[in-house]
Parts: C-alpha cells; structure tokens; sequence
C-alpha cells in the first residue's frame, strides 16, 4: 500500500455490497473506461470474475474506493471497501492502492442521465452507475498521483 504508483494500466473497483463495479484506465492517458460489474453476494465477491479481469488486462496496479461521509468520517461501506481492498491484496501480488470515492455514483448517475437526455444511451441498468463510479474514481485518482497534466 505504501508503494509509488506505477505508469501503466489500472484496474479500479467501486465496491458494493450487491455489485462492485469495475474500470480500467492507462495512467499515461489519465483516462478510465467503465469495464463490467461484478456480483457481491453477502460479502463474497465473485472472485472469478474479478481474476478473469486480472488476467485479461494485467493491471501493474489495482485501486479500490473508500467511502466516506460527507465529512470525510468513517462509515460502515468504509470497513466493508477497506475488508474487500485488504482480501484483494492477498489474492494477488498486485499493489492495491486506496482512492477517494466521494460523490462518485452521484455524478455517475448525473452524467448517464444527460447522456440519455442528448439521446446517447438508453435506459440506464444500476450497474452503469457502478462502472463508471469506477472510471470516475481511477480518473480522479490519476489526477491526485499523476500530476504531469500541466503540460
């Protein structure tokens, strides 16, 4: 957890306790794409579906948001994200990195009903809104840890 971010490709976890969303980005890039949401039952993520991901797009990194109040305090999602971050690890020999998640879904949700309003989507499935928290915590996370932008 303590080690410097990597350039390269990421994978990003929205973590919920129905569905946890997944996203894959290129730090280079500073850019996110939500990629598919993985179903949590009572706890127990679908673990193959996550290491199919894994394997697929080799990530040299892994992020996984933490959520907190709006008083950035610590919340019962904060141990449940911080119990899933700390199995993820174990399974892998990939370095997990913690992220802010603040207001994520929210503006999720906001940006998939302007995009179904300009008519470029139909109706939008909750796991929308959990890919592309995902893509929105990885591309905010990017920004905190790779701040070359300024060129």
């Amino acid at each position: 957890m303590s080690q410097q971010p990597l350039s390269g490709h990421y994978l990003c976890f929205d973590y919920g306790t129905v569905r946890i969303g997944v996203a894959v980005g290129n730090s280079q890039l500073g850019t996110a794409t939500p990629l598919l949401a993985v179903r949590n039952n009572s706890g127990t993520p679908d673990w193959s579906v996550i290491d199919q991901a894994i394997d697929e797009w080799k990530p040299i990194g892994l992020v996984v948001g933490i959520p907190l109040t709006d008083k950035a305090e610590v919340q019962e999602m904060t141990h449940l994200a911080r119990g899933f971050r700390k199995r993820l690890s174990k399974r892998t020999e990939i370095a997990v990195f913690d992220a802010d998640e603040a207001f994520t879904s929210v503006q999720a949700q906001q940006e998939l009903k302007k995009m179904r309003a300009n008519g470029q989507r139909g109706r939008t499935q909750k796991a929308d809104i959990d890919t592309l928290a995902a893509a929105l915590i990885l591309e905010r996370w990017y920004n905190s840890h790779f701040s070359d932008s300024t060129t």
